[in-house]
């Protein structure tokens, strides 16, 4: 098992953990505000299953997929949304940084199959 793979899945747990909770914080949107809360809540939920696969990669090898996936949901909308110039930069700076987590996340699937 390549020694990046569980310091790459750490790192992107902190980084999330750094990043989601402070918005609990902020100024909610008016309209549909739970859905909002569940999206940080989920979110944040899932930095703990990236700290998890940091772990054990070999073991929780099966759970990376879904990494990429949680990766992608927010990253391709987000993008897209952007491009139809409904979100601001700031949504596409961090979708494209989801997108190169799930890129990474995509990577070391790949290599934890090889090793």
């Amino acid at each position: 098992m390549p020694g990046w793979i569980p310091r790459f899945f750490r790192a992107a747990a902190i980084y999330g953990l750094l990043v989601l909770p402070p918005a609990y914080f902020q100024p909610w949107p008016a309209q549909h505000p739970e859905a909002f809360l569940g999206f940080i809540g989920i979110a944040t939920t899932f930095q703990l299953v990236f700290w998890l696969i940091a772990s054990d990669p070999h073991r929780y090898r099966a759970l990376m997929p879904i990494a990429v996936l949680e990766k992608l949901s927010f990253g391709a909308p987000a993008l897209l949304l952007f491009a139809q110039g409904r979100v601001d930069t700031v949504i596409a700076v961090f979708a494209s940084i989801d997108l190169a987590l799930g890129l990474g996340f995509l990577l070391a699937w790949r290599a934890a199959r090889k090793a």
